[in-house]
């Protein structure tokens, strides 16, 4: 029997705006299963990073209920939320997200070595290398090309082994032959892992690399052209 380690019911949220109340998220209903990528797409506006936020915890959902490796994010408080999303997942962003004071071999080792790994470095300098970068370790953000620095993002997510890999457009800020590498690498992590990943992407060409393709519209699943993409 396939294990489900993602489960949302009947998913809401909503926020408070100059205009009122905004519906951001409406009756969304999902089960992803252990190692299954399921790819994000829809019109601008239509949710899909906010569901992703929803998923690792950094927002909270106003109605409903998300499950997460059978835990009940909905009940957590914020500490509790970071630590889950610090033992479980690995989040790859648009925007890099590095510290520029630190080396690659820094970025990656540190929030290792807050979580409590005495072998920080060593996995740090591990990841680095299954991405390419063995020989950069010692560089700093404003010494590699935007591609390397999302390298290190990468590196720097799967070095926890999360179980959940979440990448909000990891490649939306990088030419398309860059981009394609970086989703190469991104899928070898996720296999090399055996995770399981959420991608929300405007590209039909990553979309397609997935396993299922969800669309959303205004909020709320478009179950009428579910593996049309953009």
């Amino acid at each position: 029997m396939t294990e489900t380690v993602i489960s949302l019911n009947d998913i809401g949220l909503s926020l408070d705006g100059n205009a009122g109340r905004v519906d951001i998220l409406r009756g969304i209903t999902l089960d992803v299963a252990r190692g299954e990528t399921v790819g994000l797409i829809g019109p601008s506006g239509s949710g899909k990073s906010s569901l992703l936020m929803l998923l690792g915890g950094l927002e909270q959902a106003t109605k409903g209920v998300v499950s997460v490796l059978g835990r009940n994010l909905t009940d957590m408080n914020e500490d509790a939320l970071a630590r889950f999303r610090r033992d479980h997942m690995g989040v790859v962003f648009q925007s890099f997200h590095l510290i520029p004071t630190m080396t690659a071999l820094e970025n990656v080792a540190t929030p290792l070595e807050l979580a409590g790994h005495a072998d920080a470095f060593e996995r740090a300098r591990e990841e680095l290398e299954a991405v390419g970068l063995g020989a950069r370790c010692d560089h700093f953000p404003s010494q590699m090309s935007g591609g390397e620095q999302q390298r290190v993002a990468l590196a720097r997510a799967a070095a926890p082994r999360p179980d959940i890999f979440l990448a909000d457009e990891p490649t939306g800020n990088l030419d398309g032959t860059t981009g394609e590498a970086i989703m190469d690498l991104l899928m070898g992590l996720r296999d090399r892992h055996g995770a399981t990943m959420i991608l929300v992407t405007h590209a039909p060409e990553l979309a397609a690399r997935c396993d299922r393709v969800i669309r959303l519209r205004d909020g709320a699943l478009d179950l009428a052209t579910p593996e049309a993409a953009e």
